[in-house]
């Protein structure tokens, strides 16, 4: 039997409920027809005669692996490295004053880390711009809901394309040569600079805020909240003014805004907020 061709607005529905339920991603309407693109592949690779079966399948799934894929499948996961390049001015311009110089510690979020590009760029910048970069105490923590992506970061491999925007001075002082997937050039990241970063699984949407134990100098979040809700957003953020200093930074994407003003962030600079 052959499987089902459409998707239906009702069984849409189930699949719009378990997403925003689990992950906080509001799927409207007009992304039925995107979902059941994506979802068909799955419907023959699993061998079930329609959507219904596979949405069973998911929420039955009690690792929520499948759950994750699904979101990977019908968001966009794009990151570069030093994407958003009045950001990198902005911290270049104020580094001497985002952090504390007496006791030289420094502590960033890199919420939703995807493959990695991110915290890592973090630390090329720091290294690069920071004077006396091995007197301070650095920790970034670099977190994402897909464990697929967090393996791909650990072992920072990038293909010679996701490389091209690094000077290259940089590109030889901080990868090493590596074999790409099919055996075409690609870069690695040196391991000295993988001690300074942590990666971990963490759902920004039911995740226990209650785990982290010190605050930040800077969360960057970055083209994450552009699929939450006004009210998920505002949740999130305030998880992250509970984990902020006064006077420490969020970075967003550059479509993203924080509106709420009871939340006492600050627009400093484009796509740039710093808590009051």
């Amino acid at each position: 039997m052959p499987c089902e061709k459409e998707l239906s607005h009702e069984v849409f529905e189930k699949f719009q409920e378990l997403i925003y339920h689990e992950i906080g991603i509001n799927l409207s309407e007009h992304k039925r027809t995107l979902v059941q693109t994506r979802l068909r592949k799955w419907l023959i690779k699993f061998e079930l005669d329609n959507y219904n079966e596979l949405y069973e399948m998911i929420e039955d799934d009690k690792s929520d692996q499948m759950l994750i894929m699904l979101v990977n499948a019908i968001t966009t996961n794009v990151t570069s490295f030093f994407r958003e390049d009045n950001q990198w001015i902005y911290f270049l311009e104020n580094i001497d004053k985002m952090f504390d110089k007496e006791h030289k510690r420094i502590r960033i979020w890199s919420a939703a880390c995807s493959s990695g590009e991110e915290p890592y760029s973090i630390l090329m910048f720091l290294k690069e711009h920071l004077k006396d970069f091995y007197e301070w105490d650095i920790k970034i923590l670099a977190t994402d809901i897909s464990e697929n992506m967090l393996i791909h970061a650990q072992n920072g491999i990038y293909e010679e394309k996701s490389v091209q925007n690094i000077p290259k001075h940089m590109k030889y002082k901080y990868f090493n040569p590596a074999l790409g997937k099919k055996g075409g050039k690609a870069f690695k990241i040196k391991d000295e600079l993988k001690k300074y970063i942590t990666f971990r699984s963490f759902n920004l949407v039911t995740g226990n805020y209650a785990m982290f134990k010190n605050k930040f100098d800077v969360i960057f979040c970055r083209n994450v909240m552009i699929y939450f809700d006004r009210q998920t957003q505002d949740q999130l953020l305030s998880e992250f003014t509970a984990l902020l200093k006064k006077g420490s930074m969020v970075f967003v994407g550059h479509s993203e805004s924080i509106q709420n003003k009871k939340l006492n962030y600050r627009l400093v600079s484009p796509s740039i907020y710093k808590l009051q």
